[in-house]
């Protein structure tokens, strides 16, 4: 989601200095007008504000504290993490660049590359106020920001919302084994439910992956699972007993075990299918 961020923020007229780890991934965003740096300090040093979009808690505290972006970031300057990582560790970046003058906010998003190239991600921001409010035409650029409390509340927010979307995802998925085994079309039930109560952007767009069998990740189930993993960590430090969310939990457990790693979340209903299947011949 990276990659259209920044032609957002380029079309918008920021001037914007990437680095990948993948440097081929960062050239790629030459032509676009970004500028290329060689290291991830190299990327931040003199910058105003820094994006990390990363793929979890591990990733950016290696960028920002180990690669030396911490060390050349100017005092007034704002890091906005917007990859999804695990609260305490959101709030822990937060008070380690506080002690350098830096300012921090996690503001993970929503909406997925769709989103991310239509300018439309849904932002979750934590933090000071104040400087989420200072940054409203960055971010007015890649969608809708809205501030939901202190430091690491944009991370809370959207651990939650992956809650709610692998949920959903689960529930989409075995709706489209019933109909198929009751002999109805898996592609009429989709048309025929749009609208109603069930109308929901997973059954939009991830009920028609599931019709198509398209499976190629928008977002890989194994940072689904990470996402769910932090969901747990945070349900054992409230005392929360969240069953739903431990039982989908379990399923992309067992499907990224079963190498579905690498495909998207939707992929889901290849697991369930598979338990299904072996269940039938089982009864056979």
């Amino acid at each position: 989601m990276g990659a259209p961020m920044v032609r957002r923020l380029r079309n918008a007229g920021f001037a914007v200095t990437v680095w990948n780890r993948d440097p081929s991934k960062a050239e790629a965003l030459r032509t676009d007008g970004a500028s290329v740096a060689a290291s991830a300090a190299d990327a931040a040093r003199g910058a105003d504000v820094v994006f990390t979009m990363l793929s979890d808690g591990t990733a950016v505290t290696e960028v920002l504290f180990n690669q030396g972006v911490a060390d050349i970031l100017k005092p007034g300057a704002i890091v906005v993490d917007s990859s999804s990582i695990a609260p305490p560790i959101a709030r822990e970046h937060s008070e380690t660049l506080a002690q350098r003058q830096v300012h921090h906010i996690d503001a993970p998003v929503s909406g997925g590359v769709v989103g991310a190239e239509a300018g439309t991600l849904a932002i979750m921001a934590g933090g000071d106020a104040a400087i989420v409010q200072s940054l409203a035409d960055v971010f007015a650029a890649l969608g809708r920001v809205t501030y939901v409390g202190p430091s690491g509340a944009g991370q809370i927010c959207k651990l939650a919302n992956q809650q709610i979307v692998a949920i959903t995802i689960g529930a989409v998925a075995e709706a489209m084994i019933l109909v198929e085994a009751g002999g109805a079309s898996r592609e009429k039930f989709r048309e025929a439910i749009r609208g109603g109560f069930a109308e929901s952007r997973i059954l939009d767009l991830h009920g028609a992956r599931m019709v198509a069998r398209s499976f190629a990740p928008g977002g890989p189930s194994r940072l689904q699972l990470k996402d769910l993993d932090a969901v747990a960590a945070m349900a054992d430090l409230f005392n929360l007993d969240l069953p739903l969310t431990a039982m989908v939990r379990d399923e992309f457990r067992d499907f990224v075990a079963d190498g579905g790693g690498e495909k998207d979340h939707s992929g889901l209903l290849l697991h369930l299918e598979k338990i299904n299947h072996r269940q039938r011949e089982e009864n056979q």
